[in-house]
């Protein structure tokens, strides 16, 4: 009774929701001050050094690996300022970030998915009580403020406000690339039936996201020069990433960041497959499953899109999860995994133990010194690999189903 009734109480869950981000971001000061092994991700250093650069009047790409729009030094400028408070100013912005995307996440529950609020308020609670995504923004990482945009596009898309939508949209790409994939599915989601007009409006929303996106991509250009393009857009075609990274293309990811050796002759060029990684990954998640689902559901092509584009990804680390983590609260009140219970808790246990398996020999490598490439960490990511992709079948098979589903009822 008392489960139930916190559920009924739309102040306290997001009370909880809080108080769970500050019991990390404290925890987590106190795990940096007395533990070899740090809370704050070393990402966040990255941020706030760029933030640091830019307060003395350099660029932010000045700091080695910052690999993001100028914007998020910009957003997180006050860590720079004196006093130890201010240092965790960053986190305290993506934990706020992510209980607004929670709170969007309900709205959009109660406003398209017409549920009530304690069922809206179970459902937007996978996200705003999910202990990983509270401990991935508390530790440093921007995930959760890129879930308030991506949110805000979504609510944008299903209340067709076309100018916001594009604007949203230009925005997202901008502060982190991957959003792009949603353009497909939006445009050809917005048919005359949802618009109420004939001719204009996607190509309106491709007018205003492009504005968007060029607009901001041109002033940073003119204030930071070829850095800003060579840092945030044309490294991603070329990274090697390969520590904390589930992908399959981990072991090969390492043999070709490895120092090669001296004094050898040159041998004949080698078909990079790590360099074709994303026509699978891009056909599959920007080109596909938009056309095959989009006019079905758009949250659950969303999901399905951005599960696509992880599982395919050459670099996975465990922030990306949170991208697909935010449309789960649309796509489960009517799924397999949900309806199913033998089928959600065996993808669930799957899931888990697939990225356990890693973690293991990931530990095994970085922290004892075991050489785990072949065949524990090579097998262990071919494992989680295949647990992503029957999960993704299962999401895709309900979102083309859930159309039929509704229209068989209203029959």
């Amino acid at each position: 009774m008392a489960f139930s009734s916190f559920f009924r109480n739309p102040s306290l869950v997001f009370s909880a929701s809080i108080l769970l981000r500050a019991v990390f971001l404290l925890y987590g000061l106190w795990q940096d001050a007395n533990s070899p092994m740090k809370y704050t991700d070393i990402d966040y250093y990255v941020f706030t050094d760029a933030a640091r650069y830019i307060s003395r009047g350099q660029s932010p790409y000045a700091r080695d690996t910052y690999r993001y729009t100028p914007l998020l030094a910009w957003l997180i400028y006050p860590t720079v300022w004196p006093g130890g408070f201010w240092f965790s100013f960053g986190k305290i912005l993506f934990a706020v970030g992510d209980v607004a995307a929670g709170w969007m996440m309900f709205r959009i529950l109660k406003e398209y998915r017409k549920m009530g609020d304690e069922r809206a308020l179970k459902f937007a609670s996978i996200w705003l009580l999910n202990p990983m995504v509270a401990t991935i923004s508390t530790r440093g990482s921007s995930e959760g403020l890129l879930g308030v945009f991506v949110t805000a596009l979504l609510w944008a898309a299903l209340a067709k406000q076309i100018p916001l939508t594009g604007f949203l949209l230009g925005f997202a790409v901008h502060f982190k690339i991957y959003p792009f994939i949603y353009a497909a599915s939006i445009i050809w989601w917005l048919d005359d039936t949802r618009t109420g007009s004939k001719k204009h409006t996607r190509l309106a929303l491709a007018i205003y996201s492009l504005l968007t996106f060029i607009g901001l991509n041109i002033a940073m250009y003119a204030i930071y020069g070829w850095p800003f393009l060579e840092h945030s857009y044309f490294y991603h075609m070329i990274r090697i990433d390969h520590r904390h990274n589930f992908s399959p293309y981990n072991t090969l990811l390492y043999l070709k960041s490895s120092p090669k050796p001296t004094g050898l002759e040159p041998t004949a060029p080698s078909l990079e497959l790590e360099r074709l990684a994303f026509l699978p990954q891009l056909l599959l998640s920007a080109v596909f499953i938009p056309l095959a689902l989009a006019k079905k559901d758009l949250p659950s092509t969303m999901l399905a899109q951005t599960f696509a584009f992880v599982t395919f990804n050459k670099v996975c680390t465990s922030q990306y999860f949170l991208w697909y983590m935010m449309f789960l609260p649309y796509y489960l009140p009517d799924s397999t995994l949900l309806q199913s219970p033998s089928i959600g808790i065996t993808a669930i246990i799957f899931w888990i133990v697939g990225q356990v398996a890693w973690l293991q020999q990931g530990f095994q490598l970085e922290f004892n010194g075991y050489s785990t490439f072949v065949p524990g960490l090579w097998a262990s990511s071919i494992l989680f690999f295949l647990v992503n992709a029957g999960i993704l079948g299962v999401i895709i098979h309900d979102t083309k189903t859930k159309t039929k589903k509704t229209e068989n009822r209203s029959t």
